[in-house]
């Protein structure tokens, strides 16, 4: 009964738990009314992410010096907080050819979590280290907890132990002073305040959180060579769509007509990252695998090193 009291105490205290006056009347508005009491408190989201960003792009500039020095990083979340983390992972496979030898998503329940909720998952202290023991986690990785709260036992203890065996910590949360914030060596807070429907986190905190984990992924993504200009060099071309962007994207930077990009796609095997070296550096396919190995398989220093070595040669 002490346990549940004091964590009863630590909810009445959270601005995530508290009512917010500008909906206390919600279930006598109309429809419209509700609709942009809602639209109102999401407007404030943004601005309450702008205020975060020093400390995102810490956290950015971390995973990038981890991932380039052999580490992962790896979040961790329960309930809302760990679906978007999981759904942020997923994207990252078909958009930049990152999956889990780089980036993972460990949600309180496991996958079945995905779709219903887990009773008792996200208070399981002892799943979250279980978990991370699998993965042999070491100080090269970087271990990012998402919680709205900041208190959830799940991403606590999560952090706890990654700092234990010295990798880098961090929370994404909405609430400062948390537990969490405790273990994180980088504290991304965004105060989102009282949600619309008390306590309902999957409303602002959700959108927080969502604007933060693909402005942090996208930002790694670029800071590692996925992407050239503004194009998405690294796409794996698992549809339709994709297959034609990749197209597109072969003939804006390489100035061919769309007959010449599908020829050299093709060529490629739709192997993405060697037909732009292809048709940017003007090689054929197996110079623009070597190329591709000796700049770690990122397009961007691909084509530097062809241009390089092709002046080398003049």
């Amino acid at each position: 009964m002490t346990g549940e009291r004091s964590v009863f105490e630590l909810l009445s205290k959270l601005e995530t738990e508290q009512r917010n006056p500008a909906s206390e009347r919600l279930s006598e508005m109309d429809t419209i009314e509700i609709l942009r009491v809602i639209n109102e408190e999401d407007k404030k989201v943004a601005y309450a992410v702008e205020k975060a960003l020093p400390e995102i792009a810490k956290l950015v500039d971390a995973i990038v010096e981890a991932v380039r020095s052999g580490g992962r990083w790896i979040y961790v979340g329960a309930g809302t907080s760990g679906r978007l983390a999981a759904i942020d992972v997923a994207e990252l496979l078909s958009t930049y050819d990152v999956g889990p030898e780089v980036v993972e998503a460990l949600v309180a329940g496991g996958p079945g979590a995905m779709v219903r909720p887990i009773e008792g998952a996200e208070d399981d202290e002892e799943m979250a280290v279980r978990e991370l023991k699998a993965r042999r986690l070491c100080e090269k990785d970087v271990v990012v907890g998402i919680s709205a709260s900041g208190r959830t036992p799940y991403v606590v203890s999560a952090l706890r132990y990654a700092k234990s065996v010295g990798a880098k910590t961090a929370i994404i949360t909405c609430v400062e002073n948390s537990p969490a914030t405790e273990y994180a060596d980088i504290k991304v807070v965004v105060k989102t305040g009282p949600e619309v429907i008390t306590g309902s986190t999957r409303m602002k905190a959700g959108t927080a959180q969502k604007m933060v984990l693909t402005m942090l992924s996208t930002a790694v993504m670029v800071k590692l060579g996925r992407v050239y200009g503004n194009l998405m060099v690294a796409l794996q071309p698992v549809s339709q769509k994709l297959r034609e962007r990749a197209k597109r994207i072969i003939m804006m930077e390489a100035g061919v007509s769309y007959e010449e990009a599908s020829r050299i796609l093709e060529e490629a095997g739709y192997d993405v990252p060697a037909a732009i070296v292809m048709a940017v550096a003007g090689v054929g396919y197996r110079e623009a695998v070597e190329l591709l190995k000796q700049a770690n398989y990122i397009p961007t220093r691909a084509i530097e090193l062809a241009k390089k070595l092709k002046g080398g040669r003049g």
